[in-house]
């Protein structure tokens, strides 16, 4: 049904392959505009837009401080990673799946 199209990158103008099974991975999403960059460009593009932002890949990101608690619900000594106030319920990550909506 789908046959491998060559494109030209919009950034760097090199030709490349929008092969079968991509485009049928586009039409299964909806999506309906060929891509206009190459994997080069796309790759280097999403690094720009996330360089300031939270980067889960990045191997050079600093570990997340953690703080002790108590849960709320069961009693039992759990880490947060956020300093908790005091104010509000800290749960375990257990109690809190069984308690959140998502």
């Amino acid at each position: 049904m789908y046959q491998d199209k060559t494109l030209t990158c919009r950034d760097c103008g090199a030709d490349f392959i929008f092969s079968a099974s991509e485009q049928e991975f586009y039409n299964d999403k909806g999506f309906t505009n060929e891509p206009g960059r190459c994997p080069q460009c796309r790759l280097a593009r999403k690094q720009r837009n996330n360089g300031g932002g939270f980067n889960r890949g990045s191997s050079d990101r600093q570990p997340r401080e953690m703080f002790s608690a108590v849960c709320a619900e069961c009693g039992a000594e759990t880490e947060v990673p956020f300093r908790p106030s005091g104010n509000r319920p800290v749960y375990c990550r257990d109690c809190f799946r069984k308690n959140s909506r998502y």
